[in-house]
């Protein structure tokens, strides 16, 4: 029934709290039905919704209108405007606008004096501490600049390209400005040479022709061998040098010795890596367990590589460790976080050499749970070092003149114990999706060799489990003794997302049926009832993007994806800055000696530096992808009009996005391609529609496509597609897709934690307690 509002036209607090009331369910003319407005009201009604989303007060996505998710308490923002006041605005770096629709605006206090380094301009790129804003005037958020990380842009980057006249063009890197080249005259070539990646500023951006530049820096040439990860490398600001001091820490450092260490150069343990590994960090040892009250248990000791030894608080490889945040590995190359000296010799425990190591001794029971832990800081020597596959076939039957002689006193053991701590993985239930990695092979000269997908082994779940189980006791420790840490964390999925996800799969006869508390045991249900179905990949896609996406952070709100309480990464500190913070706070806590976290350090410093990591590591990830992108643009380059099968990764308004089946290149089909009628993008079924014959195109589905344009410098393919699309039978009736009216969707645990740390300050680290690309497990999970 109409309700006319009392007073009127409503105000803009009664119509953001009717949006509250109802988030993600309702659209214009359900408010202005709510409020009793007459057509000549909606006009008015559009407008202030419209001022409302770009405050960012509220959020669109399609049709339904909701209250934004909640920010952090810090967070990587992009400066992008000022208000009428004058004063500058923010969004976030790294918004999900699938998620969260329109991202929501900050308004920035600038302090009278500002600290060195934190004043800001229009463009720039800073870290913020933000908080709600209480006054109703515009942005949602008030923030304060803690530090600003990068300077506004009129550069860019891109490969040099003689012309025979004299200067040249510039091909740009990025995958957006694809076709967008510059003109560079000839006194502004700076001597580049034909192939160069190159910076040029921007000296004319509008009028007509092409915009003009001038070469700023030449940054290498492409063709050199194994140069495409340079254009990553540049693109993204990935420090390579390390800083002369830093190299003089380095080359000064001396092996760890005995002294404050316990000696376990006798124990057995053993290094399990890829075969080209260069930094070995951890290393396993398991026996039974001899206590009578453990009976079937078993002691899993894992050692991990002590670089809070080498790597000091406020040291100047401890400042360029923090800049880079972690390692970065691409197909030619790898962008270590530390120097070589520290990285690959004496923090890696390489066989026969004592190493120091930060180690834990965890005790299975038979039913496979932890029963208790302990941390050691000792002296290790390893016994050997193992590819994963070496490890497998030993236990499988097939020893080498390695593996022979450890198999019944080291493998044997070890995959036991392994055996033990499946059956509480299992119990506990955590999300399984089957998402295949694709590793690029090169040639001598760079190029694409082949492209394969490794066997998943057991030896990397072996792994896998002790790594979990060696995190999750550093974060119960460290809790315990009340220290600030950073933790991994893996919010559940939105309200809207697990909307979205059932209405997808109803239009596959699938339920997923919630009730109570979200767990990852109701994901796997699903994907257990479409194991070995053809759409079996596709299932796992959607899935996989209804997840959110691990971060790290100083405040605890679980890891969803592993279903653990609380988890945190110890276990790769030679490339991960974050395990090196929990390094350190274990040797404050427990008194193991230098080298410790300090005692100035506080909860909103670490938060700082967690915000700074999340950032880097999803540079990293970014950097990756897009050099992988280029290497398969290459090593396709030559077959323009070949054919190809691949399956349907992306829907979109634009078009349709494939993944080849044989080399896993990624590639746009533009909708305009797609025949001659229109086609709508159905939202709830990942498809796009022909309107006139109902032919469907979903994510997911097979097809094949014929290469017709690649753009090797922006990693960029364009297919036409050659399949035909499923065709709905005209008398179907389609599933609604409007959403629920009853129930009402809570908090996340991340929401409920900043709740109550804005309630109980300094309380909110206790309670409950993923990732970066690891090489031990999937993006999402550690």
């Amino acid at each position: 029934m109409k309700k006319q509002h009392e007073h009127g036209f409503p105000s803009r607090d009664a119509i953001v709290a009717y949006i509250r009331a109802h988030p993600g369910k309702i659209g214009t003319r359900e408010i202005a039905r709510e409020f009793g407005l007459k057509n000549a009201d909606r006009a008015e009604l559009k407008r202030m919704l419209r001022e409302l989303a770009d405050e960012g007060t509220i959020a669109k996505r399609g049709r339904r209108i909701h209250e934004p998710a909640a920010l952090p308490p810090t967070v990587i923002a992009d400066i992008t405007g000022r208000d009428t006041d004058g004063e500058l605005l923010a969004v976030p770096t790294e918004w999900d606008s699938e998620e969260g629709g329109d991202a929501p605006k900050i308004r920035i206090d600038v302090p009278r004096r500002a600290k060195p380094g934190t004043a800001a301009g229009v463009g720039d790129r800073a870290l913020l501490r933000i908080e709600k804003a209480d006054d109703g005037d515009g942005a949602p958020y008030r923030g304060r600049v803690i530090k600003v990380l990068d300077h506004a842009r009129t550069r860019v980057l891109g490969i040099f390209r003689k012309t025979p006249a004299g200067g040249g063009r510039l091909v740009p890197v990025d995958k957006k400005q694809a076709g967008r080249e510059l003109n560079i005259a000839p006194p502004d070539t700076g001597g580049a040479e034909d192939g160069d990646l190159v910076a040029v500023d921007l000296i004319r951006s509008r009028g007509f022709g092409l915009a003009a530049g001038r070469v700023k820096e030449r940054l290498g040439s492409l063709s050199s061998e194994k140069a495409i990860s340079l254009i990553a490398i540049h693109a993204h600001d990935i420090p390579q040098a390390f800083s002369p001091s830093a190299v003089r820490e380095a080359e000064a450092a001396e092996p760890a010795t005995l002294k404050g260490r316990e000696d376990w150069r006798e124990l057995p343990l053993v290094t399990i890596d890829p075969p080209d590994a260069k930094d070995h960090d951890d290393a396993v040892h398991a026996e039974a367990d001899l206590d009578p009250n453990n009976k079937g248990g078993y002691i899993v000791h894992v050692a991990i590589a002590d670089v809070a030894f080498y790597v000091r608080p406020g040291s100047a490889l401890d400042r360029d460790a923090l800049m880079r945040g972690n390692s970065v590995y691409f197909p030619d190359r790898v962008v270590p976080m530390l120097p070589e000296r520290i990285s690959n010799n004496l923090c890696s425990l390489v066989p026969g050499e004592p190493r120091g190591a930060l180690a834990v001794r965890l005790v299975i029971g038979p039913d496979g749970r932890k029963r208790s832990h302990g941390f050691h800081r000792v002296l290790m020597r390893s016994a050997a070092r193992l590819a994963y596959a070496q490890a497998q076939a030993a236990i499988d039957g097939r020893p080498d003149d390695t593996t022979g002689p450890l198999l019944e006193p080291i493998l044997k053991p070890l995959y036991a114990a392994y055996a033990l701590v499946k059956l509480a993985r299992d119990e506990r239930d955590p999300l399984d999706l089957d998402l295949p990695e694709r590793k690029i092979l090169l040639k001598a000269d760079g190029t694409v060799d082949r492209v394969i997908v490794p066997e998943r082994l057991d030896a990397h779940r072996l792994i896998e489990e002790f790594m979990i189980l060696a995190n999750v006791a550093a974060a119960e420790m460290l809790e315990k003794k009340g220290l600030p840490l950073i933790y991994r964390v893996h919010d559940e999925p939105t309200q809207e997302k697990v909307y979205n996800l059932q209405e997808f799969l109803k239009t596959l006869d699938l339920s997923f049926a919630k009730s109570g508390a979200l767990r990852p045991s109701l994901f796997n249900r699903v994907l257990g009832q479409v194991r070995g179905e053809d759409y079996e990949p596709l299932v796992n896609e959607v899935v996989l993007r209804s997840q959110a996406q691990a971060e790290y952070s100083a405040e605890n709100y679980g890891h969803f994806g592993l279903n653990l309480r609380r988890y945190a990464h110890f276990t790769s500190p030679i490339r991960r800055y974050a395990d090196l913070i929990v390094h350190r706070a274990l040797i404050r806590s427990l008194g193991l000696g230098e080298g410790a976290l300090p005692e100035s350090e506080t909860l909103e410093d670490l938060a700082e530096v967690a915000a700074q990591i999340s950032l880097t590591e999803r540079r990293a990830m970014k950097a990756e992808r897009e050099t992988a992108d280029r290497l398969i643009a290459h090593f396709l380059a030559d077959r323009i009009g070949a054919t190809f099968q691949g399956r349907i990764s992306g829907v979109t308004r634009a078009g349709l996005f494939v993944k080849l089946s044989d080399t896993g290149a990624d590639g746009l089909i533009p909708i305009r391609t797609l025949g001659t009628e229109y086609f709508n993008y159905d939202e709830t079924r990942h498809a796009l529609v022909g309107s006139r014959s109902g032919a469907m195109h979903r994510l997911g589905d097979v097809v094949d496509v014929r290469l017709v344009e690649a753009a090797p410098v922006a990693g960029a393919l364009r297919f036409e597609l050659l399949s035909e699309g499923q065709v709905i039978p005209r008398g179907r009736k389609r599933e609604s897709t409007k959403a629920p009216s009853k129930s009402r969707p809570g908090r996340s645990p991340r929401e409920k934690v900043h709740k109550a740390r804005k309630e109980k300050p300094g309380k909110a680290r206790s309670g409950k307690g993923k990732s970066g690309k690891s090489k031990k497990g999937k993006s999402w999970k550690r």
